[in-house]
């Protein structure tokens, strides 16, 4: 699944993320913002909005992403 959406995107010309919100309780964190991407999907540019949220967990002294969810923000 993966090796297939790379192929859809190229190009990305900006990326910005906008932290809403996060917390951190012993070795476990969260981050909940909004994803600002310009890019080509399947050749054509695009720019669009991703809410998103991802979970994190301490793991040897380093945080790794244990979940990720986005979203297409619309309206």
């Amino acid at each position: 699944m993966f090796t297939g959406l790379a192929r859809q995107f190229s190009n990305c010309t900006s990326y910005e993320f906008e932290l809403l919100a996060y917390g951190v309780v012993g070795d476990m964190a969260y981050t909940a913002g909004l994803e600002h991407t310009s890019t080509s999907v399947d050749g054509e540019p695009r720019s669009y909005v991703l809410r998103a949220t991802q979970i994190y967990r301490r793991e040897d002294g380093e945080w790794k992403v244990a979940h990720r969810h986005g979203d297409t923000v619309t309206g």
